[in-house]
């Protein structure tokens, strides 16, 4: 284990240095020098789930251990945290795999292999709900740019050939597993999982606009809720966001603090004709790395 950047401090220093009720050293850390940088890495044992140290992130060389009862148990105690940067699993079972990596929330999740060491273009990288800032596009992958261009929209545009690029969009591009590398040994599948919500805060003149919005929201099966910055005062407005809301502001600039404020995803622009564009605000990005042999044996075709 390599040294700390600097001595411990905060969360890491109080999950090196003491225990919380319950729970015990496996392999009690200790300090290896006078610096306070190298530690030898310690294991707690009896770790209940909504403990701090179940919800705190403690970036050391510190582990803690959950004792679940059944893999249900298991994956809602994974997801019962504020992040979801990465998660891992290891079975020979293919169905408790596939159960897994259904209802894992991370953004990058592991099968069978280490949880470290993403790989441009076959593991991008990039998390969930806290783990992800602004429109949350994978670093590495095939959307990060778009996050750092500007789209020049026609004038007008039929709303049939909208919906047309929304729906081929989803069918070729967001609704199927990807896999560039193709390699034999590992399986590294980008993927997109809808959003449970689109929140639109909108003023009058943009039922265009909203029209779009609900095509996507048809095309891709999410909620669409529909709040309107003329009826509905801001304070009610925020309060009404769920976690991982994700919000399209029309005609509203005064409420931008108190959506920063409450860490809600928003954007600005309009939405899209182009569905390659568009619809990546519907989804989110999950990419699952899956070692396919044993013991070194690869599979035969």
């Amino acid at each position: 284990v390599g040294p700390l950047i600097a001595p411990p401090s905060g969360p890491l220093a109080r999950a090196l240095g003491s225990l919380e009720p319950g729970e015990s050293w496996l392999v009690e850390p200790r300090p290896l020098d006078d610096t306070g940088r190298l530690w030898s890495p310690g294991v707690r044992v009896g770790v209940r789930p909504g403990s701090w140290f179940h919800r705190t992130e403690c970036f050391g060389p510190v582990l803690g251990v959950i004792r679940a009862d059944d893999l249900d148990h298991a994956i809602s105690i994974q997801n019962n945290v504020d992040f979801g940067l990465t998660g891992g699993i290891h079975s020979l079972d293919p169905d408790e795999v596939a159960h897994w990596v259904d209802r894992v929330e991370v953004g990058n999740a592991y099968v069978n292999r280490s949880t470290t060491g993403a790989v441009v273009r076959r593991q991008p990288f990039g998390g969930w709900k806290h783990s992800a800032v602004g429109p949350g596009a994978k670093a590495g992958g095939p959307n990060y740019l778009l996050q750092f261009a500007g789209f020049a929209e026609p004038d007008t545009v039929d709303p049939s050939r909208v919906r047309a690029s929304y729906e081929a969009a989803w069918r070729d591009e967001f609704a199927v597993g990807h896999d560039p590398t193709g390699l034999r040994a590992e399986s590294n599948v980008l993927r997109y999982r809808p959003v449970e919500r689109v929140v639109v805060r909108h003023t009058a003149g943009h039922e265009r606009d909203v029209a779009r919005l609900r095509a996507a929201a048809d095309v891709t099966g999410v909620t669409l809720v529909e709040s309107s910055a003329d009826a509905i005062p801001t304070d009610e407005f925020v309060a009404s966001l769920r976690p991982g809301d994700r919000v399209r502001l029309l005609g509203v600039d005064d409420e931008l603090a108190a959506l920063v404020e409450c860490r809600a995803w928003f954007d600005v622009t309009a939405p899209s004709t182009s569905g390659r564009v568009e619809l990546l605000k519907w989804v989110r990005e999950q990419a699952v790395s899956t070692t396919v042999h044993r013991h070194g044996r690869l599979p035969s075709d």
